[in-house]
Formats: structure tokens, C-alpha cells, sequence
């Protein structure tokens, strides 16, 4: 049975980066969004007569605070009919049609293995929901590293807050990777997030302790990480995805 749309209003945008955007939008008729980190949700835009053709869909980048507003963080896509409405004709106050919460990415109820969470661009939405209801509900878990491929030091969504729960929690690790800066400081990785969880992976204080990936990215990035995480040994089972565009 399909979801029913509810009307969300937005009630407040933020310009994170040059391109990306965050957007809290409001469901008045619920009295608590109740949602599982790493679920997404479907919006209709006015864009096109079809209604496939109508509907994106967004990780939620905040995590349940049993309030019924919500937070999502979107790209600028070059061509995008869905993001250019949403940059350009979306503002605070404006309503929108909302599906959801939808999806299977998320984090088992016992976590008893080694996670890694890597990702690129805005595929750091569902790891940071994750991440943040971990913490802030004390969840016991094993080594987490959230691994975050950006291009620029000012592409890096998010990453104070990330920096701040990694303080807080010595199984947190935080780690984010540039492709398109160099620097001396070598707490600093540059190169792409591939380098970075194969050599963790490598390392033999590991062992043979048990781990799953999630990965939410582009396909590009989820195609190539598939791929080197089974030439390190891994089972293709202990592999979740969650494909951008």
C-alpha cells in the first residue's frame, strides 16, 4: 500500500556550500515525524505533467528529535529540473508534497560489527542522521569510520559538527578525504575515499573482525567501492548501498 502525500512547509533554507543547500521543512499535520536514520523521503515538484517525472527523492539528513520538522541537504545539479525549482523557486513558507519516510538503509538494532560509512557530495546526509542518534542515545557499537570524499576543504558538508561527535565518542572516527587539494599537514588526507578504508582494512591489528560497508554516493563511487572491498576479502553481503541520481 503506497504512503500517503502529506504537505510539508519550509521553513527554513540555508546556504551551506556555493551549490549546496539546506532545507528544514515542517509536516503540520503529524505531531512527530517518526523516521529511521539513513530513510529518505519522495517529493513532488511541480516539474512536469508526468508524475514520475515529478518525484525526487532525499536522505533525511537530521535524526529523530520527536518533532515533526525535518532536514534535508541538496546539490545544485547543472540541468536538474528538481534542484533548479527547488534553488529557485522554493522559499520559506512555501509548501511542498512530501512521501515518506521510505528505505532499508539503515543501521541494525545491535550493532556488532565494524562499520564503515562512506561516502561523497550529499551522501553524507544518512551517515550524519546516523551518526548523531548513535551518540546522542548512547547506542553501543563497534568501531565506526565515517569516511567523507569531498573535492574542495569547502565542499565538506557538515564537517565541524562531524569533528565535534568524533571528540565525544573513541569509537567515532572521522574522516574526511579531498580529491582537489594538496597540503603538507599530513592529519589532512588528500587522494579519494578508496585509499583511505583499504588501508584500514589492511591494517593487521584488525584481525578478522566482522564488518559491513554502507556506501551512498554516486554510482561511480559505489561501482569502484563494490568492487576493492571484495578484492580485500570481503563477502558482496556485508555491502549496503544507497545510489544517488
Amino acid at each position: 500500500m503506497a504512503q500517503p502525500w502529506q504537505t510539508g512547509k519550509i521553513i527554513r533554507i540555508e546556504q551551506e556550500t556555493e551549490s549546496t543547500r539546506r532545507f528544514w521543512i515542517r509536516l503540520p499535520s503529524l505531531e512527530s515525524f517518526d523516521f529511521k536514520p539513513g530513510q529518505f523521503v519522495t517529493l513532488d515538484l511541480p516539474i512536469h505533467e508526468k508524475p514520475a517525472k515529478r518525484w525526487r527523492s532525499y536522505s533525511i539528513a537530521s535524526w529523530p528529535d520527536s518533532t515533526n520538522v525535518f532536514e534535508l541537504v541538496i546539490v545544485l545539479l547543472e540541468g536538474g529540473a528538481g534542484t533548479h525549482y527547488l534553488f529557485n523557486e522554493v522559499n520559506i513558507g512555501s509548501e511542498i508534497l512530501v512521501r515518506g519516510p521510505q528505505g532499508v538503509f539503515v543501521l541494525p538494532e545491535k550493532i556488532e560489527k565494524d562499520l564503515f560509512l562512506i561516502c561523497t557530495g550529499t551522501g553524507v546526509a544518512p551517515f550524519r542522521s546516523m551518526a548523531h542518534n548513535l551518540l546522542e542515545h548512547q547506542i553501543p557499537h563497534e568501531e565506526i569510520y565515517l569516511i567523507f570524499g569531498c573535492r574542495k576543504f569547502g565542499d565538506c558538508l557538515y564537517r565541524t559538527e562531524l569533528e565535534e561527535l568524533a571528540k565525544q565518542s573513541p569509537r567515532f572516527h572521522y574522516l574526511p578525504v579531498f580529491s582537489r587539494e594538496s597540503s603538507d599537514d599530513r592529519a589532512i588526507r588528500t587522494g579519494y575515499v578508496h585509499a583511505v578504508y583499504e588501508e584500514i582494512c589492511r591494517d593487521a591489528n584488525r584481525g578478522s573482525r566482522p564488518t559491513s560497508f554502507f556506501l551512498c554516493g554516486w554510482k561511480n563511487m559505489i561501482d569502484e567501492a563494490k568492487q576493492r572491498i571484495q578484492m580485500l576479502g570481503f563477502e558482496r553481503k556485508s555491502i549496503h548501498q544507497e545510489l544517488y541520481g
